[in-house]
């Protein structure tokens, strides 16, 4: 009883209760005007979590906003879980609401930013007439927010007609999911529709995503004198040179992968003819095959040499995998595109090149989960100063998530 207090105390406190309840079933242009009532508190949510420096790593203020989504998430009546997110810091937080229906619906996006301790004083958060700006407002403090008013507005609907309504967020997305792509993979196995909530730069879904490979490149060589012996020498950076010009073509426009060599480091000094060097590439691609496929080139390509007697490899450390393009996430998109439709606006599948955590959401080659990205509001400037959101956007995409639940729920009951 005392816990049940605690949680109401906090709902209240947190204005969630604040609006009167609406009939189960609206029109489109109901619901939307329902969400426009929303947007306000939708803000004062936003501004909370903008006022806390949560870049990948803080753990202070991690560990602060984990504690007001755990709230917020039981004010919401979900039952909560928290896992370290090791080796990140921070906890990955699962809230579940059991519902009366049959689909299964997973609602993820991260809580950390880019941006280091007190970035948050220098840059508050702020609105004008357009936008609000503030560190991480927009990636994915926004899309953090849209979750958590989004199963408001159903609540307000006394909607509960999905199988299972379970919420992930996660607090190391920006340095590549590190503590967080396990269980991110295991919960989209057990859901029939996953939405990720980072921020489109307009009014779109995202069908697909790049997955984020590094490319490895490493020659060996022979030290020697640079001034009197330089013939005695097998010279790494010079090799290296080589193999980088030989590679530069790894990528493949046809099928979106890029292959871009971004770092490189050689030699100890001056005087000495180095004996070794590497190379680093930014590797990213859509067609799940050309992780095989540019590593074979790339060992086909070294073994023509310039300096005999080195030794070069070259390996590929697969990052985050990507969302590929699938027939799931496609019907996912004109199911939103109707529904955006019916309050007379337009939304955009696209394919976008950032790599997101939707990837390891996705399962190839099958129908469970489909998977749909950029289901947040709507914003730019991510990772510079910048950094803003489109107010008009916060009621459309609220509206978005709450029919989005609402249809694909009667549609999976009726099957």
């Amino acid at each position: 009883m005392h816990a049940r207090r605690t949680s109401l105390a906090a709902a209240l406190a947190l204005g969630l209760f604040a609006l009167p309840t609406f009939a189960a079933e609206l029109q489109p242009n109901e619901l939307l005007k329902q969400a426009e009532t929303e947007q306000q508190a939708y803000l004062e949510t936003l501004k909370s979590l903008v006022a806390v420096d949560t870049g990948t790593g803080l753990e202070q203020g991690l560990a602060t906003v984990s504690q007001m989504l755990v709230e917020r998430l039981k004010a919401l009546g979900a039952e909560v879980t928290t896992t370290p997110a090791t080796p990140s810091a921070g906890d990955n937080i699962v809230g579940t609401l059991k519902g009366s229906g049959t689909a299964n619906f997973l609602l993820m996006v991260h809580y950390d930013t880019v941006f280091g301790e007190g970035t948050a004083a220098k840059r508050p958060f702020r609105t004008d007439d357009n936008r609000a700006y503030g560190p991480g407002v927009a990636d994915a403090k926004g899309g953090v927010a849209m979750i958590l008013h989004a199963i408001k507005l159903l609540q307000d609907q006394k909607f509960e007609d999905f199988g299972t309504l379970t919420v992930l967020f996660n607090p190391d997305e920006e340095m590549g999911s590190a503590g967080s792509k396990k269980i991110i993979a295991e919960l989209a196995r057990k859901h029939d529709y996953v939405f990720s909530y980072e921020p489109p730069d307009k009014d779109a879904v995202t069908i697909a995503t790049n997955g984020i490979n590094g490319v490895m490149l490493e020659v060996k060589g022979k030290s020697s004198h640079a001034g009197s012996a330089p013939e005695d020498g097998r010279n790494a950076v010079m090799e290296l040179s080589h193999q980088l010009v030989q590679l530069k073509d790894l990528g493949d426009a046809d099928k979106g992968t890029t292959v871009n060599w971004t770092m490189i480091k050689g030699g100890e000094k001056r005087n000495i003819i180095p004996n070794s060097a590497t190379a680093e590439a930014d590797m990213r691609y859509s067609d799940l095959t050309e992780t095989d496929r540019v590593l074979a080139d790339a060992q086909r390509i070294i073994k023509d040499k310039l300096i005999d007697d080195t030794t070069v490899q070259v390996r590929i450390d697969k990052g985050r995998p990507p969302l590929a393009k699938n027939a799931g996430s496609d019907r996912l998109a004109e199911t939103a595109q109707k529904l955006y439709g019916e309050i007379g606006k337009t939304i955009e599948p696209i394919a976008m090149r950032f790599g997101t955590d939707a990837g390891y959401a996705y399962v190839p080659d099958s129908d469970k989960p489909a998977v749909l990205e950029t289901m947040g509001v709507v914003g730019a400037g991510l990772h510079a100063d910048d950094e803003y959101i489109e107010l008009s956007s916060i009621a459309p995409r609220l509206y978005l998530t709450v029919a989005m639940i609402k249809t694909l729920s009667a549609e999976h009951q009726a099957r």
